[in-house]
């Protein structure tokens, strides 16, 4: 019993020490931040400390004495102190740690031997026979893609070699939904393992209005690289739905999620310090703010762009002639890839400011998915949604197949719902229910094989039971 009490204490002990040490690690790592003005310490100077762990700069120490002379305390207040004393139990204890500052590194020979390498970035075609791996099609796209992520790097390592500056390639990439823009950027942010932020341009309001300032997709950067802002200046910040910020048309109220983001997007695009609250998206809240340069962060936006193809075939259509040899104009009609004969014209025209598109100088298209391509989806990268499902049923022990006509059958129906990529899990969540809910009763089920009259809703699955010799064996009626 004794040596179950001593036993006890111990565990307690060492868990007050492993406390202490992670206490400790974090005062060594992150920045004490001023309790009134939310100035890190490294902007505000040397704090004071005051009990229950609170730290103030000596400018709000200094405001605060001079408000007290004056007969007037509304910093106390502000603190929750009451107006004849100081009572510290009604104040915040400790700052939250998505608003804490890692300390900057000393730059020493030895920091500086950690910094991005040129030998170490991985070439173009390396990046894109990665993305091969998970993505399937879009050659044209996955090609700029690596291309301009490798030049963007070299720039990056090489900076300060000599007088020639290189300009970032900030990109503009434009698809229909469902074609995989998002989930390149994922895959492409994985691979290079660098901080990825990804933000919706839809929450974006011009400053001063109800909605996120555009500063808020840094404040995302800096979370991801774990409030660390030299290793967030080497990120990549992704936001989609671009094409929801474009200029409205025959308004008479003020555009303040339009145009306005726009602007607003203009010094980030380009490379400028700003101000970036940590831990939140407004820079009205209390929490500290932070410097971060843009120069060095890569910027790509992505955007459906829904009757852009309009745009487009009116374009394509004027330049056609009169006569015998003339194009016709139903002849773009039924093109699925339009959209790659995008001009910098016809976005101007959809409402993108030129200011905007000559900060994004490599302008790119994906191609509209094919029932060839979805196909491939199905079945072919190294998670694909056929695998993940076969895994599934392969943990109860039992092999799933699919035939040809099966999948042939799942990629004409999501070609139907003109949703891209993402119809097809919808398609098999479908049909996969009833087996799904069924094997498990059966231990004796060892293969299941999706036919196309299944999809289709004509008949049922076939099954083969362990140690049957009966290979087409229907499934009973219940599924």
């Amino acid at each position: 019993m004794k040596d179950d009490v001593r036993d006890d204490n111990l565990k307690d002990e060492m868990k007050d020490i492993n406390i202490e040490d992670t206490e400790k690690k974090d005062k060594e790592d992150y920045e004490t931040v001023c309790y009134i003005c939310r100035r890190p310490e490294s902007k505000a100077g040397k704090m004071m400390r005051i009990p229950n762990n609170i730290c103030i700069c000596s400018d709000c120490m200094q405001k605060t004495f001079d408000t007290i002379n004056s007969n007037g305390m509304p910093y106390m207040d502000l603190m929750g102190f009451p107006a004849n004393m100081m009572n510290m139990n009604n104040v915040q204890k400790e700052v939250p740690k998505s608003q804490k500052l890692k300390k900057k590194k000393e730059e020493t020979e030895e920091a500086g031997a950690k910094t991005l390498d040129i030998r170490n970035i991985p070439s173009p075609h390396i990046i894109k026979g990665k993305l091969d791996d998970f993505v399937v099609g879009q050659e044209h796209a996955k090609k700029v893609l690596s291309v301009a992520v490798y030049n963007h790097y070299k720039r990056v390592a090489t900076d300060t070699m000599d007088d020639i500056e290189i300009e970032k390639s900030n990109m503009l990439m434009i698809g229909p939904t469902g074609s995989g823009k998002t989930f390149l950027v994922k895959t492409l942010a994985k691979l290079l393992d660098v901080p990825l932020a990804i933000t919706d341009a839809t929450s974006l309001t011009e400053a001063g209005y109800i909605g996120d300032d555009v500063e808020s997709v840094l404040s995302k950067l800096l979370a991801a690289a774990d409030n660390d802002v030299e290793k967030a200046e080497r990120g990549i910040i992704f936001i989609d739905e671009i094409d929801k910020i474009a200029k409205k048309k025959n308004t008479n109220n003020r555009d303040v999620s339009g145009e306005s983001v726009q602007q607003g997007l203009l010094k980030l695009l380009e490379g400028s310090e700003v101000e970036v609250p940590v831990g939140a998206t407004s820079k009205n809240a209390m929490v500290p703010l932070t410097t971060v340069n843009t120069k060095n962060i890569l910027f790509i936006c992505g955007g459906a762009f829904p009757d852009l193809d309009a745009i487009i075939k009116a374009r394509l259509n004027k330049q056609s002639s009169i006569g015998f040899s003339a194009d016709l104009k139903d002849k773009y009609d039924d093109d699925p890839n339009l959209l790659l004969k995008v001009a910098v014209e016809d976005l101007r025209e959809f409402g993108m400011i030129p200011e905007f598109l000559g900060r994004l100088p490599i302008i790119y298209s994906l191609e509209g998915l094919t029932k060839d391509m979805l196909i491939k989806i199905l079945m072919e990268p190294r998670n694909a949604i056929l695998k993940q499902y076969q895994k599934l049923l392969a943990l109860d022990e039992v092999r799933l197949e699919f035939d040809r006509s099966a999948m042939e059958a799942i990629a004409e129906k999501a070609l139907e719902k003109k949703t891209g990529a993402r119809a097809l899990r919808a398609i098999i969540e479908e049909f996969m229910l009833d087996i799904m809910y069924e094997i498990p009763k059966d231990i004796n089920i060892g293969k299941v094989t999706i036919t196309r009259d299944y999809i289709e809703k004509k008949g049922v699955p076939q099954i083969e039971m362990r140690g049957s010799h009966y290979n087409n064996t229907l499934l009973e009626e219940s599924v």
